[in-house]
């Protein structure tokens, strides 16, 4: 039974990592770059492995679609040490405008 669990976790790992390496594959290769602000960060927390609280952050901008909306996505690439009110160039895709990379500079 422990191995069907650890089978179940690296399987979900893996199909996690390949998702998320083909979205930031398409942002990269068809993402429409613009202009951006960090609008808010989001602080989440968990616990690791040994029980340990645990704090990480999601990290939020605000920019303008084609079509001049604003919208909120979530930034998959964060740098480290960045503040609300940053400007900065991000790629988005039309399908898929809540999430974002930033372009690097």
């Amino acid at each position: 039974m422990l191995y069907v669990v650890i089978g179940v976790i690296v399987l979900v790992v893996i199909i996690g990592f390949i998702y998320n390496y083909k979205r930031s594959k398409a942002i990269n290769e068809k993402g429409i770059e613009v202009d951006a602000v960090l609008s808010r960060i989001k602080e989440v927390e968990g616990q690791d492995s040994d029980g340990n609280r645990t704090t990480d952050y999601e990290y939020f901008v605000k920019y303008k679609n084609e079509s001049g909306e604003t919208v909120e996505a979530k930034l998959g690439n964060p740098p480290r040490f960045i503040t609300e009110g940053t400007q900065l160039r991000v790629k988005y895709l039309p399908e898929k405008p809540k999430y974002v990379l930033m372009v690097k500079q």
